[in-house]
């Protein structure tokens, strides 16, 4: 528990890549990697972020995200600097902007990677000249200005992912990491070793649920019920516990899930819902699975490389699923999928995601058929 993840890669032969890497490459002594949110998009970039430190082993790498996902990067040695800087921060944006060029312009940097490509970091990188401020290689996953490398394919219906590592593969960088990486510390690791164990949870003994999302996308939770039922399965088929993963925002969902599987299970559910970020991969990692809506904590979870569920409906399975071997997405079929819509117009619930039974999540898990394939279609 105590020891750095280690990088999980796709093949090696770091002889071979420097014969045939490009000669820009021998300049970067200096990068600077953009990426801002959301908080599961910025873990799921990790993996991205991990291939452009194996390709530049002795440059300095600096990273640029928001306050909200610093957390994830609290004892990272890829990192020698993260510049967390609110740049959306209402009624502070131009004061906000004005720092970012600021520090980025002190920066020096060979090498700017944009794996955010929005409208707005585009726009800032855009406005760096008219500082002074002349990046010599500039890259994005979406083409055009104001990047000097881009993706050599088109990119919209791609996972981020395919994308990001089309970016690379245009910039004669290899895409070698398989799944998330993220440094947990030593103390945060030995902490949630101590919880596991006054909770009496043993390694492979329990499941993880993450029932929950943010209050906005709540269209995407499958629902207290559904959870309580698929746990009380579990159980019953031998799992010793099963754990809930929740803060605030899902509270009053875990709390319903306890109280269901409590009533015909009493003492075999915990609800840790005070953990650090990171605590969650070192969790997870103990699991002997993790079931989960699409959800941010997901992909942080995903770094574990632990057997991964995640339940999908109005979000497209191929484009949010995490990123891992070991990752199944699980969408029922339903004629109104993929609608990325906060509310549902067909019921008040999801009806897309009442279509994934319990009994089928439960026999995908305990038969192992879920290994199949990465995206299961019911």
């Amino acid at each position: 528990m105590n020891a750095p993840l280690a990088p999980a890669r796709l093949h090696s032969g770091a002889g071979r890549r420097d014969a045939t890497r490009p000669a820009w490459h021998r300049g970067v002594r200096r990068i600077l990697v953009i990426k801002w949110s959301a908080l599961g998009d910025v873990a799921l970039a990790t993996a991205i972020m991990e291939d452009l430190r194996l390709a530049f082993p002795d440059a300095t790498m600096h990273l640029n995200t928001l306050p909200a996902a610093q957390a994830l990067f609290a004892a990272d040695p890829r990192f020698e600097r993260v510049l967390a800087i609110d740049v959306r921060a209402p009624g502070q944006r131009l004061l906000q902007a004005w720092h970012w060029l600021r520090a980025v312009r002190a920066g020096n940097y060979d090498l700017l990677v944009d794996l955010q490509a929005s409208d707005h970091t585009r726009l800032l990188i855009g406005l760096l000249p008219m500082l002074g401020c002349r990046i010599r290689q500039r890259l994005g996953w979406r083409g055009g200005f104001p990047y000097t490398l881009h993706n050599a394919v088109r990119t919209r219906g791609l996972h981020p992912i395919a994308a990001m590592r089309a970016m690379l593969a245009h910039a004669g960088i290899e895409a070698r990491t398989t799944r998330p990486l993220l440094r947990v510390p030593p103390t945060l690791a030995d902490a949630a070793l101590d919880l596991l164990q006054r909770h009496g949870l043993t390694a492979r003994g329990f499941a993880v649920f993450m029932p929950g999302s943010q209050a906005a996308g709540w269209l995407k939770r499958w629902g207290a019920d559904r959870y309580a039922q698929l746990g009380c399965l579990l159980l019953e088929r031998g799992l010793e516990r099963i754990v809930l993963i929740g803060a605030r925002d899902e509270a009053e969902e875990c709390a319903r899930i306890r109280a269901a599987i409590t009533r015909s299970h009493p003492g075999r559910v915990v609800h840790l819902d005070d953990l650090h970020l990171l605590q969650i991969v070192s969790v997870c990692a103990r699991a002997r699975w993790i079931i989960a809506n699409d959800t941010g904590i997901a992909h942080v979870a995903a770094v574990c490389g632990r057997p991964l569920v995640v339940l999908c409906g109005p979000t497209d399975a191929r484009r949010v699923k995490p990123l891992g071997p070991q990752v199944r997405a699980l969408q029922a079929r339903d004629g109104c999928l993929n609608c990325y819509a906060k509310t549902c117009r067909h019921a008040d619930a999801p009806q897309c995601l009442a279509r994934i039974e319990p009994a089928c999540v439960a026999r995908l898990l305990l038969d192992d058929a879920c290994t199949a394939t990465d995206i299961n279609i019911l």
